[in-house]
């Protein structure tokens, strides 16, 4: 796997589709598809994403046999790194990527000063929690955020220490 920085409209363009693929397969099972839609047309879009890469978030493309099949988002602070966004495909799940992507960035960590790094996961997101507690992450809070039009995200927060 090769994890590239996504920095050119062709990068963004393929951000943006598969969110749409990965988000539409996924998510309707713990959200509604309008909060889908909505929150991948709040967040996702190109537009959106250039917006949030100027205010400081870095998005990386996984890249196997020169196609991309996933990808994430953070957003350093002071001493830690936001996870914000880590999604594979279907087909490529359940094959180390994402132990992979953290190894990544735990050498991003280690260059930048970073000591932890955080991220916010759906309460009902079952295989995702089993999956980030499986990597040492441990639970730390919980977070309902309005995030407009009548929709909420009901999260738990889990951290990881380097």
């Amino acid at each position: 796997m090769q994890i590239k920085k996504a920095s050119s409209t062709e990068d963004i363009a393929s951000v943006e589709a598969l969110a749409h693929e990965i988000w539409n397969e996924y998510y309707p099972s713990l959200i509604t598809q309008e909060q889908v839609d909505y929150m991948l047309d709040k967040f996702q879009t190109s537009s959106a994403i250039t917006k949030q890469i100027e205010e400081g978030y870095l998005y990386f493309l996984f890249i196997q046999n020169k196609k991309p099949f996933g990808y994430m988002s953070i957003q350093k602070q002071t001493n830690s790194f936001f996870l914000s966004k880590l999604y594979i495909q279907k087909s490529f799940r359940r094959n180390g990527f994402t132990k992979k992507a953290l190894k990544f960035l735990k050498e991003l960590a280690l260059k930048q000063r970073v000591t932890s790094l955080y991220l916010t996961v759906n309460i009902g997101n079952d295989i995702a929690i089993k999956s980030y507690e499986a990597l040492s992450f441990k639970k730390s809070g919980s977070i309902v955020q309005d995030i407009g039009n009548g929709f909420v995200m009901d999260d738990f927060r889990y951290e990881l220490e380097f």
